[in-house]
């Protein structure tokens, strides 16, 4: 399939929410208490972010966040909006910000505490956060960042076009709602991440394309990022799901799962809907460029996402976005989870629990 071209700019200011420097030193204050009362090294330690108590407190302290910001967090996981998208700037991130890990992992967590703890005291109003033990070691917070020689990979750790995708849309517990925080935007501000609704899609498409993307005739590979420590046999790059449908539910306002690299069609008339879907979206996608404390919130169930390519230096100081999942209904995977926990274990080798 031809690469994306770079989303119209229409639409960002109708889903964009700033905060006020007032609103957002009152976050930074909320924040840093929470950080400095969590244990050390806890945050150094992801493993210890994934406890009971530490998220407790995180989301009580939410409960302490600036009205107009729990407001539209409310609102939009609730009812949602056009675009499927909700941009926050002016979120607080700490200052003294370590190099751009060139791995792909922050060293020390304990170096990040006031990003750490705003990101997941803004997901506590989205719904509870989740992550998956085959993907970033399980971490709750995850670093995006480019990694020398993944430049042309299909994943978070590269640097070309990447294509619209629902996130780990293989998944069976998928996550419902995604969100990026900038720590550091690219040199030349030249990554856009863009997103497409498919409510504002579904009109353009024919009734027999909508009939056919309906029925379970469409597979999605796994990410290559999906391998990593504790994956289980056949788990990984490879892999592939279940036959599963691309749109289901309400006629007016489905759920969409797709994948326009790693989606495969089982036939000719489900690729030619899939296709049709593509130019759909294509049609319909907003942009924009995150800068340091933009935090882009992506309703997993209503849209895709994607992000045109930009050139790392690998110098330090090169594109940094820290990536968090939640999901509206945490008990639905606890066959997937220990007690306590908020990470699913790996998948089995057909990718079902």
């Amino acid at each position: 399939m031809p690469t994306h071209r770079p989303p119209v700019a229409g639409g960002v200011e109708e889903v964009t929410f700033t905060l006020t420097a007032q609103e957002r030193d009152q976050f930074r204050k909320v924040a840093a208490e929470v950080a400095d009362g969590l244990p050390h090294p806890g945050l150094a330690d992801p493993a210890l972010l994934d406890d009971p108590g530490v998220l407790a407190d995180i989301e009580i302290a939410a409960r302490w966040l600036p009205p107009r910001l729990a407001r539209e967090l409310s609102r939009f996981r609730t009812r949602g909006n056009a675009h499927g998208t909700l941009i926050v700037r002016n979120l607080p991130v700490d200052d003294d910000l370590p190099p751009t890990p060139a791995d792909g992992v922050a060293p020390d967590w304990a170096r990040l505490p006031l990003a750490t703890v705003a990101q997941l005291a803004t997901v506590s109003w989205l719904g509870d956060v989740i992550a998956y033990a085959d993907e970033k070691s399980g971490r709750l917070v995850q670093d995006i960042v480019p990694v020398r020689g993944a430049e042309r990979r299909q994943e978070n750790s590269g640097s070309v076009m990447l294509e619209l995708h629902t996130e780990d849309g293989f998944h069976p517990f998928k996550p419902d709602f995604v969100t990026l925080l900038c720590l550091r935007a690219d040199h030349e501000r030249r990554a856009l991440t863009s997103t497409g609704a498919i409510t504002r899609a579904l009109p353009r498409l024919s009734a027999g394309c909508v009939a056919t993307l309906r029925r379970p005739s469409f597979r999605i590979r796994h990410s290559s990022s999906f391998s990593g420590a504790g994956a289980g046999a056949g788990v990984g790059e490879g892999a592939v799901s279940m036959p599963l449908p691309v749109l289901s539910g309400p006629d007016t306002e489905p759920e969409l799962t797709a994948d326009f690299h790693a989606m495969e069609a089982d036939d000719e008339t489900a690729a030619r809907a899939l296709d049709e879907l593509r130019d759909a979206m294509l049609a319909v996608l907003v942009g924009t460029v995150l800068d340091a404390g933009d935090l882009i919130v992506v309703d997993n169930r209503a849209a895709v996402h994607g992000r045109t390519g930009f050139r790392p230096r690998y110098d330090g100081q090169d594109r940094w976005l820290r990536r968090c999942f939640a999901v509206a209904d945490l008990r639905r995977s606890r066959g997937l989870r220990t007690s306590g926990s908020h990470v699913c274990a790996p998948l089995p080798a057909e990718g079902r629990p």
